[in-house]
C-alpha cells in the first residue's frame, strides 16, 4: 500500500509518499481501506518533533479516518467486512489502509459521505471530551471558542447551539467570523479588529475553549463568570503566559486542558462510546454538518499541511483516496 511517511523532523518537504506494507489487524481491530483521513493542527507539531518528544523518522501521520471495513480481528464483534466506519487513530491515516481499535470506530453517520465522515472523530472527541466532559456546559450556559473558523471550533460551535447554549467565538476574517456565525455563534469577534475581552466583558460567559494560549489567558480569566472553566487544547500563540491568582480564587474558576492522542485505549473506546450516544444522533438529524475547506489526494500530504499550516481556511482539510 502507499503511505505518506515522516522520514525525519522538519518542514512539510520531510513528508514523502512511500510503498508499506497493508497492516495485519490484531484480534481486537479492524482493517480498514482508507478513503479519506482529517488534518490536525497535531500532525503539524508531530512532523516537526515537537508533539510528545518520541522519535518520528518513519511513522505515518494522520489521527482520522472514514473507510470501508475489508477485515476483521477475532475479537472485534460489532463490524463486519463491508461497514461503512470512521475512527480515531494514534498514528497511521496518511495511508491506503490502516488497523484500528475496534472500540475506536463509529458508523458513518445517516446522511453523511464515508469522505465526510473522516472529519469527525478529532473534532467530535475532543470537542466532547473538554467541554461537555471535562468543563461539564450544562444547557443554558455560554460557551466561548476561540479558533472558532477550525474543524474544532465549528464543531463546538453547532454542538453547543444543538444542546441549548448561547456560543460566542474569535476568528481572523470578516468571512471566518460570518461562518461562524451562519453554523450557530451568536457573535463572532474578528481578534484582528476589535479585542475580545471588551466586545464580551458585558457577557456571563461559564466556559471558554481556547486553541490560542499566549496573553489570551489573563483576559480569558477576567471574561469567565464565577464558577467558569478555561479549557486549553493547543497553545498556538505560546504555551507561557502570566496569570492573576486573584481572578482564578475570587470568582472560583477552573482552569485545565488535555491532549487527546496520548490517552489510553480504554479512554477514547469510552468516549466513543460518548460520543456515539450524544453526538451521533445529530449528525443524523443535519444539526451538525460536515465543513470541508478543501480536498487533497494522499500524494499532496505536503500542500496539504502547507494550507494547514496558513490558517487559511474554514472547517476542514482532508486527504483522499480516489477508487
Amino acid at each position: 500500500m502507499n503511505a505518506i511517511v515522516i522520514t525525519r523532523p522538519g518542514g512539510p518537504e520531510v513528508l514523502e509518499l512511500q510503498a508499506r506494507p497493508r497492516p495485519v489487524p490484531a484480534a481486537h481491530e479492524v482493517l480498514i481501506q482508507v478513503k479519506a483521513a482529517g488534518l490536525n493542527r497535531s500532525d503539524l507539531g508531530l512532523r516537526e518533533g515537537k508533539y510528545g518528544g518520541a522519535p518520528v523518522a518513519g511513522v505515518v501521520p494522520g489521527l482520522e479516518i472514514a473507510g470501508e471495513v475489508v477485515a476483521v480481528g477475532t475479537s472485534a464483534p460489532r463490524w463486519g467486512v463491508g461497514d461503512q466506519v470512521c475512527a480515531l487513530l494514534t498514528e497511521g491515516g496518511y495511508a491506503e489502509y490502516a488497523a484500528v481499535d475496534a472500540r475506536h470506530c463509529l458508523p458513518v453517520p445517516a446522511g453523511w459521505s464515508v469522505q465526510e465522515a473522516a472529519s469527525l472523530p478529532e473534532t467530535t472527541f475532543t470537542v466532547w471530551s473538554n467541554v461537555f466532559q471535562m468543563a461539564a456546559l450544562q444547557p443554558g450556559e455560554t460557551v466561548l471558542v476561540h479558533g472558532g473558523s477550525s474543524g474544532i471550533g465549528l464543531t463546538l460551535i453547532q454542538l453547543a447551539k444543538a444542546l441549548g447554549n448561547k456560543v460566542l467565538a474569535t476568528a481572523g476574517t470578516a468571512d471566518k467570523c460570518r461562518t461562524c456565525e451562519q453554523f450557530g455563534a451568536a457573535r463572532c469577534v474578528n481578534y484582528k479588529e476589535e479585542d475580545f475581552e471588551q466586545a464580551f466583558k458585558d457577557e456571563k460567559i461559564n466556559v471558554i475553549l481556547d486553541m490560542v494560549g499566549g496573553d489570551y489567558l489573563a483576559k480569558n480569566l477576567r471574561l469567565l463568570a464565577t464558577d467558569g472553566r478555561l479549557q486549553y487544547i493547543n497553545a498556538m500563540q505560546g504555551a507561557k503566559a502570566e496569570l492573576n491568582l486573584l481572578d482564578i480564587m475570587s470568582k472560583r474558576l477552573h482552569l485545565s486542558g488535555s491532549t487527546l492522542r496520548p490517552r489510553s485505549a480504554e479512554f477514547k473506546a469510552a468516549l466513543a462510546a460518548a460520543v456515539e450516544q450524544h453526538v451521533w444522533p445529530l449528525a443524523a438529524s443535519g444539526q451538525l454538518r460536515p465543513v470541508i475547506y478543501k480536498t487533497f489526494p494522499l500524494a499532496e500530504a505536503a500542500q496539504a499541511q502547507q494550507l494547514m499550516a496558513s490558517s487559511e481556511h474554514i472547517g476542514k482539510i482532508l486527504l483522499v483516496n480516489e477508487g
